[in-house]
């Protein structure tokens, strides 16, 4: 699995030595009847299956279903063919975006819904209160391994290693599989430091949220100027350094659930959804009231 950018390339490789253009969807296709699965990142898990759930509740006639797989898999589920709808953090290269056109027949246009973060917590006993970039970087150099991952090839790796300038294969890292087992797991591992989504532990209204958020503390990421918290302010105006947009990745070129999805994830109501996750949406919607 470190070799996942190699594995990367040769299946791309192979995609476009072996893969013709897709036939165009039947034209009976629409958003509010059929079935759907969206593939996420563990990460995403949460915010993926919020946005499902509403848009069910809305088309009672749809199914929808989100399975985890790391993000750079389900990119390349996207171009084979086997899934219609995947939630994305990193931008696509220029080489995998034409191969995305060629493949699914349209162009790649990321389709983001809201600003998530990667966080580093600690266990809540810990008295540490903070950490810096050159710490972060240095860690992820070192044989220690202190910092933990959700696993090799996850989109909270892919996303650190892009802020940093690093080719994750290069990175030295430990890895707990899932990113509540990473907290759960956090204080039998004395001063390490966990890396998770805040997704996970962001969700107001939810128990399992909000006691896996008060197992941990997070620590503030000192960027040589300020120390910060991913905070609703700090992920609006992205100083937060490890803010990061999210979005959706349609494998369909017809207005089929996954469009639907799409749309709906970017309209009002599905930016109340992901508000109610915790999550900065991506579109402000100004609230206007009539005085009589």
């Amino acid at each position: 699995m470190r070799n996942s950018a190699l594995v990367l390339g040769l299946l791309l490789l192979f995609l476009g030595c072996s893969k013709e253009k897709p036939e165009a969807e039947s034209p009976s296709s629409n958003y509010h009847l059929g079935e759907l699965t969206i593939l996420a990142d563990d990460s995403f898990k949460s915010v993926a299956e919020a946005l499902g759930e509403v848009y069910s509740m809305n088309y009672p006639d749809t199914q929808i279903r989100v399975q985890v797989q790391k993000e750079d898999l389900a990119f390349l589920d996207i171009l084979n063919g086997k899934a219609k709808l995947a939630v994305m953090s990193r931008i696509l290269t220029e080489k995998e975006a034409l191969e995305y056109k060629r493949l699914v027949g349209i162009e790649y246009k990321p389709a983001f819904f809201a600003a998530d973060a990667v966080v580093f917590v600690v266990d809540k006993n810990s008295p540490r209160t903070e950490i810096s970039l050159q710490e972060i970087e240095a860690e992820l150099l070192s044989e220690e391994k202190n910092l933990i991952f959700d696993g090799t090839n996850s989109g909270n790796l892919n996303f650190v290693a892009h802020q940093l300038n690093k080719d994750p294969k290069d990175l030295k890292f430990s890895t707990i599989s899932g990113n509540e087992n990473v907290i759960t797991e956090l204080a039998k591992h004395g001063s390490r430091i966990g890396v998770i989504s805040l997704n996970t532990i962001s969700r107001e209204y939810s128990p399992k949220a909000q006691e896996l958020k008060s197992m941990v503390k997070i620590l503030k990421v000192n960027d040589g100027k300020n120390s910060l918290l991913p905070s609703p302010k700090a992920l609006q105006s992205q100083d937060y350094p490890f803010t990061r947009l999210i979005y959706l990745l349609s494998g369909e070129n017809t207005f089929g659930i996954a469009n639907g999805v799409m749309r709906f994830a970017s309209s009002q109501k599905g930016q109340i959804v992901v508000s109610k996750e915790g999550l900065q949406p991506y579109f402000i919607f100004k609230r206007e009231v009539e005085m009589r």
